[in-house]
């Protein structure tokens, strides 16, 4: 053999080990794609270590490794925080070719998140259940929770959510972080929450305090019901659900469904529910006026349009007749509300630029009251009010991914305005005969238009929010009447308001949280605080008169946040205090003549210097042995009105909540019992007349069963021991200063299947 031929041979054999080899490792070599666990979208821009080996994630979100049997592997991301995988883990991700990732860019900020199931972490975004998904009232889901509460005027519809004695506009409540409606009853018997149809809801955040301004300007909250996500599918596929439950005292009887239809590039889904209930018996066997009928109707429409486009729009129908309002003079005769929503999401394959999506949405709501069907004796006179709202805008916004930090910033515009007019029919008296109309709202408009940003930054163990807000308010009213414009002059406003929050949480060990915020939020006066006109739409039956002159409140606000969290125990506080200036209220003026004979007098809108607020939350959840886990529940808000020297009205007392759950025969079997304990309220306002709440104990209890993979049955009992209360926040009885006492004993039942 020559040297060349032996020179041939060995390069050769040189060549196919190296092929050889090249292949082993070939084979050695992986693509893993990772995703948002939410909606599926890629996760652009995390950093992995793994042995040696290091990457980013590209616009797809793969990153590629070569396996090394048992090292792990470690990632980082702004959005969704520091995680590692073990070596089964990573073998686990190899097999699926896909990593999903919760984001925790909410959890920065003092959160609640709603409807905690058994199994999750207080601070997760929890989605709800089919039980949630009955309810026929947004509200009523908010109420699981100790720190919020609601206004309620009648016994079954129409609750008006408070969080920290903040209420009506001073929370901006959202769908999608960008659509509402605005109330059209002046007395708003139909809030914003209950055009939210929680049977296609996913979750709902409730951001505390003025730090969260992307979706509006946060002025004691942000509340946002985020819609169920799309769900795109490889083959066409259909799925469903059908959830039926009943309620013995009150008689209420609930439904509602779903029905869809997907495949790889479209997704269409159609919901409908309805509620409807009799009047219900209190602890002391009173009978309490509940009657209501509700329904909500609609359909999802997603389509991806590419890999990096999505497109969705949505249309939901709310119904509602005639809801008893024994608190207030007239009761609910018909309201119907559309709601609209256009969703465009685009991913871009830039260094920084990494997402943009634009919404435009628009609500209608027509509302009816009358007082025909109230037991008035004598019935002096017949009186109805017809109103309309409506609410329209748009909302875009734009994603840039850094190394160690993100930049959210976008625009905003809102249009509402509200018209309506009530019609009194004297039938005794001197004016017997004679029928006078009142304009309400007397065509009041408000536009809001507004830029906003939000930086994240994140260094070491801390994390660094800067949330900017500024906001051109204008408003005016298109039929001003005499008496209105004669009390007040010229109609007519433009404001700016500016508005800005800091906050850090810092990381200490891997168990502890520390969070501070500080923040300023700067809010115009809504439609009824501007422009009611005459209207007894308060606590008490004095009749209102807007003010179109009212100064911006602000409210200057620190929220301290102490989370501690390891594998069977998650322990959550926050301590606020909240300084207000030029706050919103109203003061009795004698001036001022009623439209009614039956009313005491007028109030008049008005700016009070400073007011003070204070207060905490806790949160605590623990799993026991032998399958059970606890969680518990305290809230508690101290105001007071630095100008009065008094507290401020309707804020609700100390209220403690412990649940004691479990999950036994392989998850099949759900028991469940809770505790609620509410101290007195002797914290009263005298200024509007409020009263003490005596306090009350309520014992719930609940069982729960998947008979089927699809299928699952619970029945349980509400208020065990029949206890006679009420709410601080209920509003009386107009006329008499009656309490409106909660259901009594309350058995119930519900079904539910999925496919």
């Amino acid at each position: 053999m020559t040297f060349k031929t032996k020179r041939a041979i060995g390069f050769l054999m040189t060549l196919m080990l190296s092929m050889y080899a090249s292949a082993l490792q070939a084979q050695n070599y992986h693509n893993i794609q990772l995703l948002d666990q939410e909606n599926s979208s890629p996760i652009v821009g995390a950093t992995f270590t793994y042995g040696d080996q290091s990457g980013i994630s590209d616009i797809d979100g793969g990153i590629d490794f070569q396996y090394q049997k048992g090292v792990s592997m470690s990632f980082s991301h702004i959005n969704y925080g520091k995680w590692s995988l073990t070596d089964t883990e990573v073998l686990n991700m190899i097999e699926k070719k896909r990593l999903y990732r919760q984001p925790i860019i909410v959890n920065l900020y003092p959160i609640t998140v709603i409807a905690l199931r058994n199994g999750h972490n207080p601070n997760e975004n929890v989605k709800l259940d089919y039980q949630e998904r009955l309810a026929h009232d947004g509200a009523s889901v908010l109420n699981q929770s100790p720190a919020l509460n609601s206004i309620r005027k009648g016994g079954n519809y129409g609750f008006d959510p408070v969080f920290r004695g903040f209420k009506y506009d001073q929370l901006n409540i959202v769908l999608n972080g960008a659509q509402s409606a605005t109330a059209a009853c002046p007395n708003r018997m139909d809030p914003p929450t209950s055009q939210m149809a929680p049977n296609m809801i996913d979750k709902i955040e409730v951001l505390k305090g003025p730090h969260a301004l992307r979706y509006g300007t946060g002025f004691g909250a942000t509340i946002n019901f985020v819609p169920t996500k799309l769900r795109f599918s490889e083959e066409r596929d259909i799925y469903g659900r059908i959830s039926n439950g009943f309620e013995g005292n009150g008689s209420v009887l609930r439904n509602e469904g779903q029905l869809g239809f997907s495949g790889k590039n479209h997704d269409y889904a159609f919901f409908g529910s309805w509620s409807q209930g009799n009047d219900y018996t209190a602890g002391n066997g009173q009978t309490i006026a509940a009657d209501f009928n509700r329904g909500s109707f609609g359909a999802n429409l997603g389509f991806k349009l590419s890999e990096d486009n999505l497109f969705r729009v949505s249309a939901t129908y709310n119904v509602a007749r005639d809801a008893d309002f024994p608190a207030l003079p007239m009761d609910l005769r018909e309201d119907d509300t559309w709601m609209f929503n256009a969703r465009h999401d685009i991913n871009f394959d830039k260094d920084h630029l990494s997402s943009w999506n634009t919404t435009i949405f628009a609500s209608f709501v027509n509302h009816l009251m009358d007082n025909l069907l109230k037991p008035l004796d004598p019935r002096m006179l017949n009186a109805s009010t017809k109103a309309t709202t409506y609410n329209y805008g748009a909302r875009t916004e734009g994603i840039w991914n850094f190394e160690k930090s993100n930049l959210f910033a976008g625009a905003d515009f809102r249009r509402e305005g509200a018209e309506g007019t009530r019609v009194r029919e004297f039938l005794m008296g001197p004016n017997a005969g004679n029928v006078l109309r009142d304009n309400a709202w007397q065509d009041g408009q408000i536009s809001k238009s507004a830029i906003f940003s939000e930086y994240h930054l994140n260094f070491d163990k801390t994390r660094i929010v800067l949330a900017t807000r500024l906001e051109l308010n204008n408003a005016n009213v298109d039929e001003p009447t005499a008496e209105f414009t004669q009390a007040n002059g010229d109609t007519e406003v433009s404001q700016f308001n500016p508005s800005f929050s800091l906050g850090a949480t810092r990381s200490i060990g891997k168990e502890m949280t520390l969070g501070l915020w500080l923040g300023r939020a700067q809010r115009s006066a809504s439609l009824t605080e501007r422009y009611i006109n005459y209207f007894p739409v308060g606590q008490d039956p004095f009749e209102m008169l807007g003010n179109p002159q009212l100064n911006q409140e602000i409210n200057n606000q620190l929220d301290l946040t102490f989370n501690w969290q390891n594998k069977f125990t998650n322990v959550n506080i926050d301590i606020f205090a909240g300084y207000l200036q030029d706050f919103i209220s109203s003061v009795i003026d004698t001036e001022l003549e009623p439209r009614l004979p039956t009313s005491p007098g007028v109030r008049r809108f008005v700016n009070i210097e400073d007011a003070v607020k204070l207060g905490f939350e806790v949160n605590w959840s623990q799993e026991l042995i032998g399958g059970l886990q606890q969680r518990m529940g305290i809230a508690y808000t101290y105001a007071q009105d630095l100008e009065r020297d008094e507290p401020l009205p309707e804020i609700a007392p100390f209220d403690f909540r412990y649940t004691v759950f479990g999950e036994y025969m392989k998850g099949k079997l759900h028991p469940e019992l809770t505790f609620r304990h509410v101290m007195e309220q002797s914290r009263i306002s005298n200024e509007f007349g409020e009263t003490q709440t005596p306090s009350f104990s309520l014992l719930d209890a609940k069982l729960a069963y998947n008979f089927t993979k699809s299928g699952r049955i619970s029945i349980g009992m509400n208020n065990i021991f029949d206890e006679n209360y009420y709410e601080h926040l209920t509003r009386s009885v107009r006329g008499n200063n009656q309490p409106i006492f909660a259901p009594g004993r309350n058995a119930f039942a519900a079904i539910n299947f999925v496919f």
